[in-house]
């Protein structure tokens, strides 16, 4: 049994959240600065982190990519998400990854093709997964975008 094996084997919710968020940031194969300083700061911020033992996050980063290096690696991914997080958590989980995609002022093609994915995975309504982007893109607007220097 490989590290990778021993992670997805126990996984808990927070090791999901995190999962979710370092796959909306490797999805375009190289995370950006931005992007994993958000991890960090959500890890050692929402109540949901409290007690996590922060070491477990470069293993569930392995862990993922690992997982998005096989074939069907997101299916994997997204039925270990589904496995370890209750579905109260589900839009917490959708809600994180999109604040990692937006961290860097930049939402890729292929980023927004995953948190899709992510949506269907997940089962998110429509109207509540277009409200939780609206929050992203709101928190995360960059002042160049608005004409602002």
């Amino acid at each position: 049994m490989t590290e990778s094996d021993k992670m997805t084997a126990s996984f808990n919710p927070q090791d999901a959240l995190i999962a979710v968020m370092f796959a909306a940031a490797a999805s375009d194969e190289i995370p950006s600065a931005p992007e994993l300083l958000w991890i960090l700061r959500i890890v050692e911020s929402l109540p949901m982190f409290e007690g996590y033992d922060r070491e477990r996050i470069q293993q569930i980063s392995r862990t993922v990519v690992d997982l998005l290096e096989e074939e069907d690696g997101l299916d994997a991914l997204f039925g270990l998400v589904r496995d370890a997080l209750p579905e109260s958590l589900y839009e917490t989980a959708y809600a994180l990854a999109c604040d990692v995609v937006a961290a860097d002022g930049r939402a890729r093609t292929v980023e927004l093709r995953l948190l899709e994915e992510m949506r269907d995975e997940l089962e998110l309504d429509r109207l509540h997964a277009a409200a939780i982007e609206r929050g992203a893109r709101a928190r995360f607007a960059h002042p160049k975008a608005h004409g602002l220097d």
